[in-house]
């Protein structure tokens, strides 16, 4: 039997309209008496031309207010703490609550950047041997830890190529990267951003790399070649180190997007694929949160030639105190402020600590297990079909499309999505990769356990039954939500979305709030 799921629904106004003047949250204490003696008015110490003249227009609102709004807020929300999250290609995985409790340790939150070296060995330690782990799993030299997301490390990737080449006197001439065209987007933005012009190759007919197109694209304008092992359609490549011959032998760079690296942890590592250069997604890979607009974190490895690149500062180690080192002359620079995000770091490392180097090939092992076993139960279903051999295994994602089923009975990818929320499953990854007409992208990562895998399964069956039986119940879904069904052209449209209170404000003709 399916759930029955109904989203709260809280008629609840934005913070800015609760409250009113008069009321307090808190109440700062007075300076204390000895201390004022001193110092006097500790306002007055700030320099005046920094000083406020007025408060801050903000929500005046007592505790229990605040408690209550975001209590409500958060029961309409979705997260993984809450459901099934099988984003195909993001690895929406469970974050041990642990982690969170270290990087919340005063001993962290209360350092500062700033601070002498040598008050800071302990943290500089936990980053030197983080990055000694990250080199070891990926089968890379050296690890810089700066860049805040994913994009961010292959956006560094694409400016190490730049720098390699200038440096050998080819930067003007190796002008061209290759991507594939199941490529995440992310890869031709971060080369484009790096001053590449991008060169799409196509997949052959098993959804791997076309090896005759690729020996066709390479030449002495190559600068390199960004891909991702196992692709986005979950198939492993098989040709990997043909697919390193040919570009290393035209003078090029070979780059791994570690989108997809959850699967092969302690099976196969990127650097003896003949990877020169590598991406680590912390919040897909290592069990951090995803940042949402927030703090994240992409370290990037390097093969041995292409270490003096890295930005600095280096975190280096000479035996008896750990040093920041900034005599890299052919560094690329600064890619982030500081050495990076490093509570996103910390827990990355307490999840490497936790599982240690079985754990991560067990991690590997049912994240693979997990996605073979729900493609299987998905593939029988009428209206869907697996593109590119259904009998080839997939390894930690794979990709279905409802092709058919749009034909039959006009219900699109999109539709099934939506519906899915009405069960209380978030939907899987839809339209990529673009290779794939009408595509389903599911991952179910490690995290889920099988009954809900075959919940899954028998929810989505559920939804292709209704889409040949009675199609309006999919067209108009979701109903169950706390926000039924949106207009997505408004929602993404510079000219109606709305990213923020003063924004809507402003569009709705108002210049100021009631703070």
């Amino acid at each position: 039997m399916t759930r029955r799921f109904k989203q709260a629904s809280w008629n609840e106004p934005v913070v800015f309209e609760l409250g009113n003047a008069k009321r307090r949250g808190f109440t700062f204490p007075k300076v204390d008496g000895e201390i004022y003696r001193k110092v006097g008015e500790v306002n007055q110490l700030l320099p005046a031309k920094i000083r406020r003249k007025n408060l801050p227009r903000l929500p005046r609102l007592s505790e229990v207010e605040v408690v209550r709004h975001y209590t409500r807020l958060s029961q309409m929300n979705y997260g993984v703490d809450l459901g099934f999250y099988p984003l195909g290609s993001c690895t929406m995985k469970y974050n041990p609550k642990l982690n969170e409790t270290l990087a919340e340790h005063p001993g962290i939150t209360m350092l500062h950047p700033n601070q002498d070296e040598e008050t800071v060995q302990g943290i500089l330690e936990i980053l030197y041997t983080l990055e000694r782990w990250l080199a070891e799993i990926t089968g890379t030299h050296e690890v810089c830890l700066q860049p805040a997301a994913g994009a961010h490390g292959e956006f560094l990737g694409a400016l190490i190529m730049r720098a390699y080449h200038q440096l050998n006197g080819d930067g003007e001439k190796r002008s061209e990267l290759i991507v594939p065209d199941s490529a995440h987007g992310t890869n031709p933005a971060s080369g484009t951003m790096a001053g590449f012009k991008i060169v799409v190759i196509p997949s052959d007919n098993e959804g791997c790399v076309d090896l005759n197109a690729l020996k066709e694209a390479v030449s002495e304008r190559t600068a390199g070649f960004m891909l991702t092992n196992p692709n986005t359609l979950g198939i492993f490549e098989k040709n990997i180190k043909e697919i390193a011959d040919t570009v290393h032998s035209a003078g090029g760079i070979l780059y791994y997007d570690g989108a997809n690296l959850n699967p092969i942890l302690g099976k196969v590592r990127p650097g003896d694929m003949g990877f020169d250069i590598v991406h680590i997604n912390i919040h897909k890979t290592f069990g951090t949160p995803h940042g949402g607009g927030g703090p994240g974190a992409g370290p990037v490895g390097v093969s041995k030639q292409l270490a003096k690149f890295l930005p600095v500062p280096r975190v280096v180690f000479d035996g008896k105190r750990y040093r920041l080192d900034y005599n890299r002359p052919h560094s690329i620079g600064k890619i982030q402020c500081f050495y990076g995000n490093v509570a996103v770091l910390l827990k990355a490392y307490a999840y490497i600590l936790s599982l240690g180097a079985k754990g991560l090939e067990k991690t590997a092992e049912i994240s693979v297990l997990n996605a073979n076993y729900l493609m299987k139960k998905l593939r029988n279903i009428t209206g869907l079909s697996l593109p590119y051999d259904e009998n080839k295994p997939r390894k930690h994602e794979c990709v279905f499309s409802v092709e058919k089923l749009e034909k039959q009975t006009g219900i699109s990818a999109l539709h099934v999505a939506k519906r899915l929320l009405d069960y209380g499953f978030h939907a899987p990854t839809i339209y990529f990769p673009l290779i794939v007409k009408e595509a389903l992208m599911i991952e179910p990562t490690e995290s889920f356990e099988k009954e809900t895998l075959d919940e899954f399964a028998e929810i989505l069956k559920e939804i292709v039954k209704e889409a040949y039986e009675n199609p309006e119940k999919l067209r108009n879904a979701p109903k169950n939500t706390a926000v039924p069904r949106v207009d997505e052209v408004k929602a993404s449209h510079p000219r109606t979305m709305m990213l923020s209170w003063k924004m809507y404000k402003r569009k709705n003709g108002e210049t100021r709030n009631n703070y």
